[in-house]
């Protein structure tokens, strides 16, 4: 957890939401010098901090709204702090909760150095990565159009398809199976949006194939060596990522990507494990998925994870192959070097 202990003259803490956001700004002295609602525009926001501009942080709760006052602060050289949502309910929380005193409570934790800091992702690559993102929503809803058509001709007990009907070409005519003419509408339906998201997908992947060349193509040719690791996953791991630098050491980076198990302790007793939903979702996911296709693609890794699962069992065996890749993939970004199968196998 990292912490904002910069001094400054003024805090603004704000309960940022849509359309509207309380703003609390006090000085070094604790003394509330503003505490009031405002419309959410960067007119009202500048107009307010106007007084105050010559040193002064801007915080606000991780939530939504918070890209364009990150970009506003940016543009107008104010100091921004994004903070974590979860930690910061963990360390103040309350009886209450209005805007007024989540505002008053993130000036607060500002001014005594105790907010606990996400990290503001820069605005260059940002809006890539929130489509590739889209992407994968958009894969989900594919995915659940092809179930609910193999999970209809189940329900009628028809043969099998035979092929994967995840290819277009595999798809044609499967709807003339279904007598039933609801239940043939039902699928032609099915059919019509798969087509639809298959044209859409496409053209996403496209755009944003074109979109890593500007921004960093050296990055994502090298996690491209990753035997197994395609397009798509690289993609993932480079915009989760942006910058390895932002990590001083590969334990914050697997912890980042949700690749450690930490322990909770309390008197010398172990009382459970953390990290189920502090970090990067996406990341797991992407390692989980590129060390299976290592997997398949290197017998030497499926020896050493048999061993590791004869040692200690099947889930820990891979989580512990994707720690090590995560550790893998962290040297390769800092030294600028491709994936080396040997080096992997030795850590």
């Amino acid at each position: 957890m990292r912490f904002y202990n910069k001094q400054h003259k003024y805090y603004c803490g704000i309960d940022l939401h849509a359309r509207t956001m309380y703003l609390c700004i006090m000085n070094q002295e604790g003394d509330i010098l503003f505490h009031r609602n405002r419309k959410t525009n960067s007119e009202a926001f500048l107009k307010t901090i106007t007084p105050y501009r010559e040193d002064i942080v801007v915080c606000v709760e991780c939530i939504f709204t918070w890209y364009w006052l990150a970009d506003l602060c940016a543009k107008e050289n104010i100091p921004f702090v994004l903070g974590h949502a979860l930690y910061m309910k963990a360390i103040h929380g309350g009886k209450s909760k209005n805007d007024r005193i989540d505002s008053r409570k993130i000036a607060v934790l500002l001014r005594g150095g105790t907010i606990p800091m996400a990290y503001v992702y820069p605005r260059k690559m940002r809006s890539t990565r929130d489509l590739l993102r889209r992407r994968m929503f958009f894969v989900h809803k594919r995915a659940e159009l092809i179930s609910h058509i193999q999970n209809t001709n189940s329900q009628y007990n028809l043969p099998q398809f035979g092929k994967k009907i995840a290819y277009k070409t595999n798809r044609i005519g499967i709807e003339k199976r279904f007598e039933n003419l609801s239940v043939r509408k039902s699928v032609e339906a099915d059919l019509a949006m798969l087509k639809a998201y298959d044209q859409v997908i496409a053209d996403v992947e496209l755009y944003i194939i074109h979109q890593v060349k500007i921004h960093n193509p050296n990055a994502y040719h090298l996690l491209k060596t990753i035997p197994g690791v395609g397009q798509i996953l690289a993609l993932v791991l480079l915009y989760e990522i942006e910058d390895v630098n932002r990590f001083p050491r590969f334990q914050q980076f697997c912890s980042y990507a949700r690749l450690i198990r930490p322990t909770k302790e309390s008197a010398g007793k172990r009382c459970g494990v953390s990290n189920k939903k502090i970090g990067n979702h996406h990341l797991k996911w992407a390692f989980s998925e590129a060390v299976c296709l290592l997997l398949r693609e290197s017998d030497e890794v499926e020896k050493r994870r048999q061993k590791l699962e004869q040692r200690h069992g099947k889930g820990k065996a891979l989580g512990i192959l994707s720690k090590k890749l995560g550790i893998a993939v962290y040297y390769m970004l800092k030294r600028g070097k491709a994936f080396d199968l040997s080096k992997y196998l030795n850590q």
